[in-house]
C-alpha cells in the first residue's frame, strides 16, 4: 500500500491549530489571529460542524466575569471572521444556528484531521510491512506541527485538544522505530539526542537512542544515555529505569549480536511454473495532481480496510464521472501505487470502449486476458461462459488487479470479474452500474481549484504561473477545474513558451469559440463531449440540446419539462442526462423539488449542436423559461401580498406549471427565492440579451417584492438598469415607467433620495401620459414617501391621498393599506397618535379582505408603534411577539429585523434592560446579515440608549458612535443629530470619554 504523495500543509489546510492558530488562504497565505477573535475560533474549531452555544464563547473569553455586553460582543467577533473568512476566500463559514454559531468546514481542512488521517495511514502500512510507506506518511502528518496545539489560546480552549500533543509524541515513537528497523539508526541520532532532552522522563525516546548509538558503533555513547536517564529518573522521580531499558543496557555491555537489525526481507515470488504474470498497466501521469483523499478512499475499498465487504467477496471499485474529469488517470495511478505490493501476480488492463461506438465485449475481453495469462490461441474456449470459467480459474488464489476503462454495462463487465477476493476489479465509466452486486460507487468530480491550479503549474512550471497568477486562476475558471481541459491548456502554452497566460485568457474569453481552442494533438474537449452525446437517444439528446439555451448555473427540474413543451418523458430523460454523466444533480437539501447543473464546458457544447441542428429552438426556449419564471414569481408575490396587489405586469405570456411543481412556492415563497434568486437575474440578463422585453421587466419587476424582503439590493439594482436599457431602446413606455417606479423604491429604501427624485418624475410623466391609474397609485405612494423624507408631511399626505383614490379606483387594497399605513406615520410623527391608531384600524379593515402576510404584519408593526406613543407597553408587548410569530412563519428576515428591534424599544420601556440589550442585539446580526447597514444602525443607536441606562457609558458611546458614521455615510442629517445628541447625553450622565 503505496502512500499518496502531497503536500498536504499547503494544498489542503484552512484551519492550523498545531501551533499558534491561523488562517490559510487558498493561495497558501497564512494570518494569525489574536485577542477575543482567537479564542473564538479556537472555540469553535474545537468542535467543528457542530454547534457551539453563544453562553460557551462568553465562558471561554471573559470566564466567570463577563460584561454585560458580552453577547453582543460575541457577535461582533463572529461579523470580524466572517469578514476575514471573505477577505482570504476561505472554504469555510461561520453559521448562526440555534443557540450559536457553527464552523462549518470541511474535515480535511484542519490540519488537526489531517494529521491524524495520517497517522491512522501509517500505522495501517505498518500492518501491511510497509515500513518505508509507514514512515513516509508519519513524515508527512508530523511535518504539519509548528508548535504545541492552539498555542498562545486559552487554557479551557487549548485543553480540549491537549491529547494531540500526545499523540504527536506517540507517532514521533513508532516513526522512529520503523526508521530504524529499516536501518536507518545514523539518521536518526541527531532528532533522538534533541528529543531526549525535550523529555528527559521519556524512556522510549531513551530506550531508542541507545539503540541507534549502539547500532551505529557508538557503544560507549549508548551506555551514557543509560547512565544520565538513570540519573535524571533517581533525582526527578526516585525511580530506577525501567525493565525494557535495563535489559537493552544489558545486551549492550554484553555486545549482543541480536540488536542488529537485518534489513526486511524481499516479497516471495509467487508464481509458479507455467503461470504468465500479465504486467498490463498503461504508464501513469508523471504529473499527477491533487486528488490525495480520493486516492486514499480507492484504495482503501480495493484492499478492503473497513469497507464492510465480507471475506469471500471479490472488491469491486466503479470510479463514475463526467467525459474527461480524469477518471482514467486517477485509475491508473491508484493501480499502480497498489500493483506491486498487494497485487504481486499480474495486472490486467482493457479499455471496454464504451463511449466510442466500438464497445468490446465482455467474450472478447476474456479472450484478451486468457491470452494474457498464458493461455495458448487454440486452447481459448469459443463461448463466454466457458472463457469465464477458465479466467476466474486461471485467477483462484492469485492475487491480481484488473483494470477495466470506459465500462457502461453490467453485462460488460459482470464476466469479467475474478472469482476470489484475492483479486481485486478497478472500472471506470459515466454511468453508475447500480446492478454490479457489492460495487463501491466513487464519484470523481472535477477537481479543486488548487489542485487545477497546481496541475495547470506542473506544464507551465511555477515561476510562469507566479508571474500570471491572477491569468491562471481565470484559465482554471474557464476550464471549469476539468482536468481534460486543463491538460489541453497547459500543453498548449507549454508549446508555445513565448504566449503569455493573458493571451490564453482571451483566446478562451468568446465562448462561442472556447472548444475549438481546446484541442491539442489528440486531446480534445468537443470530440470527448461528443462520444457521449452519440450515445443518447434522438429524444434525451433534444433535451440536452435545448438545455443548452439557458445561463443560468442551475436549474430546476420542471425546466426538462419547458425545454420539451410538456413532453411528459421529460422526467425520466433527465434522469439518463444524470445516468451518463452529462448533466449533474444537485444536492440542495430538498428531495421534492430537484436541482440540475451543467458543467460550463457541457453548456457550451450543447448549445453548440442545439444552434447546428434546431437554430430556432433557442429563442423558443428561452421565452418559455422566462414565462415559467414569471409565472412562479408572481404566485410567489400573490402568496405574500395576498393577490396581484402594489405592483404592475405586462403582456407577456406566462408558462403555466403543474400544481406539484408549484408546491415550494406556494408552501414558502421566500425559500423558493432563495433557490431561484441566481436563476431569475441570470434568466432576465439573458432575456435582455435575446430581445425579450415585455418578458424581462415584468420578471425584474415581480422579484423585487422578493428582493426587498431579502435586501438582495444589489440584484435589484443589476436586473433593473439591465431592463432599462432595453425597454427604452425598444420604445417600451409602460415597461420603462415600471422599472423606474420600481427603482424609485430601491432608491428610497436606501437613502439615496436625489437618485429617487430622478427616476420617480419621469415614472410619474410616463403613467400620466399613459393614463395608467395603477401605475400612477405606485408612482405617488412612493412620491409621497420622499417628501416625508425630505421634511414634507403636508405635501406627501396630499399624494398619498391621490394614491389612495387611484388605489380604490383597480381595486388594489394592498396597496390602500399601504398608503394609510403610511399617513398614519406621519400622524404618529406629529404627535396625533389616536388619529394613526384610527387610520391603522381602517387599513387593517381593508386589508382583511384578503390573506395578505406581508401587510398585515407591517400595520401591526406600527399599530405597536402607537401603543409604545401612548405608554401601553403590556399591550404593545403582545402585538410585538404576535408580528415576530408572523414574520418568522413567513421566513421574512427583513420583517424580523423590523420587529425584534421594536420588541427591543418595548423590553426597554418596560424596565426589561437585559431583555432589550439581547433583542437589540440579534436585530443589529439580522441587519448585517441583510446587508441592511441603515437599520443596524438605527438598532444601535437604540442599544446604546438602554447601555446607557444600564450605566454602561463605553459601549453606550461605542454604539453611538457607529451609527453616527453610517448615518452619516448615507447622508441622513436628522439621524446623525440624535446620535450626536445621545453621544452628548452619554458624555454627560455617563461620564464617557
Amino acid at each position: 500500500m503505496n502512500v499518496p504523495r502531497t503536500t498536504i500543509a499547503d494544498n489542503d489546510v484552512t484551519f492550523r491549530a498545531l501551533g499558534p492558530l491561523e488562517l490559510v488562504s487558498p493561495s497558501g497565505d497564512a494570518r494569525p489571529l489574536g485577542g477575543r477573535q482567537q479564542v473564538v475560533l479556537a472555540t469553535l474549531l474545537v468542535r467543528a460542524n457542530q454547534v457551539v452555544s453563544i453562553d460557551q464563547l462568553v465562558g471561554a473569553i471573559w470566564n466567570n466575569t463577563p460584561p454585560s455586553t458580552s453577547r453582543a460582543q460575541v457577535q461582533f467577533c463572529v461579523h470580524a471572521l466572517r469578514s476575514e473568512f471573505k477577505a482570504l476566500e476561505l472554504p469555510a463559514n461561520i453559521v448562526t444556528q440555534r443557540p450559536g454559531y457553527k464552523l462549518d468546514v470541511a474535515a480535511r481542512r484542519i490540519d488537526a484531521n489531517l494529521f491524524e488521517s495520517q497517522i491512522e495511514q501509517a500505522r495501517r502500512l505498518a500492518r501491511h510491512d510497509d515500513l518505508k510507506g509507514a514512515v513516509t506518511a508519519f513524515r508527512s502528518a508530523l511535518a504539519l506541527w509548528r508548535g504545541p496545539v492552539l498555542e498562545g489560546a486559552v487554557p479551557w480552549v487549548r485543553d480540549q485538544l491537549v491529547w494531540l500533543n500526545e499523540l504527536r509524541t506517540t507517532a514521533l515513537e513508532e516513526c522512529i522505530g520503523h526508521e530504524l528497523e529499516l536501518g536507518r539508526h545514523r539518521d536518526v541520532v541527531g532528532e533522538l539526542r534533541t528529543l531526549v532532552v525535550e523529555h528527559p522522563l521519556s524512556e522510549e525516546f531513551r530506550y531508542l537512542l541507545m539503540l541507534a548509538l549502539y547500532r551505529s558503533g557508538r557503544q560507549c555513547e549508548a551506555l551514557d544515555a543509560y547512565r544520565d536517564g538513570r540519573t535524571v529518573l533517581i533525582n526527578e522521580l526516585g525511580l530506577d529505569p525501567g525493565t525494557k531499558l535495563k535489559e537493552l543496557e544489558v545486551a549492550i555491555l554484553a555486545d549482543n549480536g541480536s540488536l542488529v537489525q537485518a534489513p526486511p526481507p524481499a516479497a516471495p515470488d509467487s508464481r509458479c511454473d507455467g503461470w504468465t504474470s500479465p504486467r498490463q498497466l498503461p504508464s501513469a501521469i508523471h504529473d499527477f495532481t491533487g486528488r490525495a483523499a480520493l486516492v486514499a478512499t480507492i484504495e482503501q475499498s480495493l484492499l478492503r480496510d473497513g469497507n464492510g465487504a465480507t471475506a469471500s467477496a471479490v472488491p469491486v471499485v466503479s470510479l463514475v464521472g463526467k467525459a474527461g474529469v480524469g477518471k482514467s488517470a486517477l485509475a491508473v495511478q491508484v493501480a499502480h501505487q497498489v500493483a506491486a505490493r498487494s497485487f504481486p501476480d499480474g495486472q490486467l488492463y482493457v479499455n471496454l470502449k464504451s463511449t466510442t461506438g466500438q464497445a468490446i465485449t465482455a467474450h472478447e475481453a476474456l479472450g484478451r486476458f486468457l491470452r494474457a495469462l498464458g493461455v495458448g490461441g487454440d486452447s481459448i474456449p469459443e463461448t463466454e461462459d466457458e472463457r469465464a470459467e477458465m479466467y476466474r480459474g486461471f485467477l483462484a488464489d492469485r492475487r491480481v488487479l484488473v483494470v477495466l476503462e470506459d465500462a457502461s454495462s453490467e453485462l460488460q463487465v459482470s464476466a469479467l470479474v475474478p472469482g476470489t477476493a484475492t483479486c481485486a476489479v478497478l472500472l471506470t465509466g459515466r454511468t453508475r452500474l447500480a446492478g454490479l452486486a457489492g460495487a463501491a460507487v466513487i464519484p470523481v468530480d472535477v477537481l479543486e481549484p488548487r489542485e487545477a491550479l497546481m496541475l495547470l503549474e506542473a506544464s507551465v512550471g511555477t515561476a510562469r504561473l507566479n508571474n500570471e497568477l491572477r491569468e491562471a486562476r481565470a484559465l482554471v475558471r474557464i476550464a471549469g477545474c476539468l482536468p481534460l481541459a486543463l491538460r489541453i491548456i497547459g500543453a498548449r502554452l507549454a508549446a508555445r513558451p513565448h504566449w503569455s497566460l493573458s493571451s490564453m485568457v482571451t483566446r478562451l474569453a468568446d465562448e462561442s469559440q472556447r472548444l475549438d481552442e481546446l484541442v491539442h494533438g489528440d486531446m480534445h474537449v468537443r470530440g470527448t463531449l461528443a462520444l457521449a452525446y452519440s450515445g443518447l437517444d434522438a429524444s434525451t439528446a433534444t433535451l440536452v440540446r435545448r438545455l443548452g439555451a439557458l445561463n443560468t448555473d442551475e436549474f430546476p427540474a420542471w425546466m426538462a419539462t419547458v425545454a420539451l413543451d410538456n413532453d411528459p418523458r421529460a422526467p425520466d430523460q433527465l434522469d439518463r442526462l444524470v445516468d451518463t454523466q452529462l448533466l449533474d444533480a444537485v444536492d440542495n437539501g430538498s428531495p421534492t423539488a430537484p436541482r440540475f447543473r451543467f458543467h460550463d464546458l457541457i453548456r457550451i457544447f450543447a448549445r453548440e449542436r442545439l444552434r447546428e441542428i434546431e437554430p430556432d429552438s433557442e429563442l423558443e426556449v428561452l421565452r418559455r423559461a422566462l414565462g415559467a419564471w414569471l409565472f412562479s414569481a408572481e404566485h410567489a408575490h400573490r402568496r405574500l401580498y395576498g393577490g396581484d396587489f402594489a405592483i404592475l405586469h405586462g403582456t407577456a405570456d406566462r408558462w403555466p406549471l403543474p400544481a406539484a411543481q408549484m408546491r415550494t412556492v406556494v408552501e414558502d415563497p421566500l425559500r423558493w427565492l432563495e433557490l431561484e434568486r441566481a436563476n431569475i437575474c441570470a434568466a432576465i440578463a439573458h432575456g435582455v440579451d435575446a430581445g425579450l422585453d415585455e418578458l424581462s421587466w415584468d420578471l425584474a419587476v415581480t422579484a423585487v417584492s422578493l428582493f426587498e424582503v431579502r435586501s438582495y439590493f444589489d440584484d435589484w439594482m443589476d436586473t433593473h438598469q439591465q431592463v432599462l436599457h432595453l425597454t427604452r431602446s425598444k420604445g417600451n413606455h409602460r415597461g420603462t415607467g415600471a422599472v423606474l417606479c420600481s427603482l424609485g423604491s430601491l432608491h428610497l429604501n436606501q437613502n439615496h433620495l436625489d437618485l429617487a427624485r430622478e427616476v420617480l418624475i419621469p415614472a410619474f410623466d410616463i403613467f400620466r401620459e399613459l393614463n395608467d391609474t395603477h401605475g400612477l397609485a405606485l408612482t405617488l405612494r412612493n412620491l409621497g414617501l420622499l417628501d416625508r423624507q425630505t421634511g414634507q408631511p403636508a405635501e406627501a399626505v396630499r399624494r398619498y391621498h391621490e394614491a389612495l383614490a387611484n388605489f380604490a379606483r383597480v381595486g388594489d387594497v394592498v396597496g390602500q393599506a399601504g398608503v394609510l399605513s403610511q399617513i398614519a406615520q406621519i400622524e404618529l410623527d406629529d404627535g396625533r397618535a389616536a388619529r394613526a391608531l384610527e387610520l391603522l384600524q381602517k387599513a387593517a379593515l381593508i386589508c382583511g379582505e384578503v390573506r395578505s402576510v406581508r401587510m398585515e404584519s407591517q400595520i401591526r408593526y406600527k399599530i405597536c408603534k402607537v401603543l409604545i406613543a401612548q405608554g401601553d407597553y403590556e399591550t404593545a408587548a403582545t402585538l410585538i411577539a404576535e408580528v415576530l410569530d408572523l414574520v418568522r412563519e413567513a421566513n421574512d428576515r427583513q420583517g424580523q429585523s423590523y420587529a425584534v428591534h421594536l420588541a427591543g424599544v418595548v423590553d426597554m420601556h418596560r424596565g426589561r434592560l437585559d431583555a432589550a440589550a439581547e433583542q437589540l442585539g440579534t436585530a443589529i446580526v439580522i441587519c448585517e446579515r441583510n446587508n441592511d447597514r441603515v437599520n443596524a444602525a438605527r438598532a444601535r443607536l437604540t442599544l446604546s440608549r438602554v447601555e446607557l441606562m444600564r450605566t454602561h457609558a463605553s459601549p453606550a458611546l461605542e454604539l453611538a458612535q457607529q451609527a453616527n458614521l453610517t448615518f452619516l455615510e448615507y447622508k441622513m442629517p436628522h439621524w446623525s443629530e440624535l446620535a450626536v445628541n445621545q453621544m452628548e447625553l452619554v458624555r454627560r450622565d455617563g461620564g464617557a470619554k
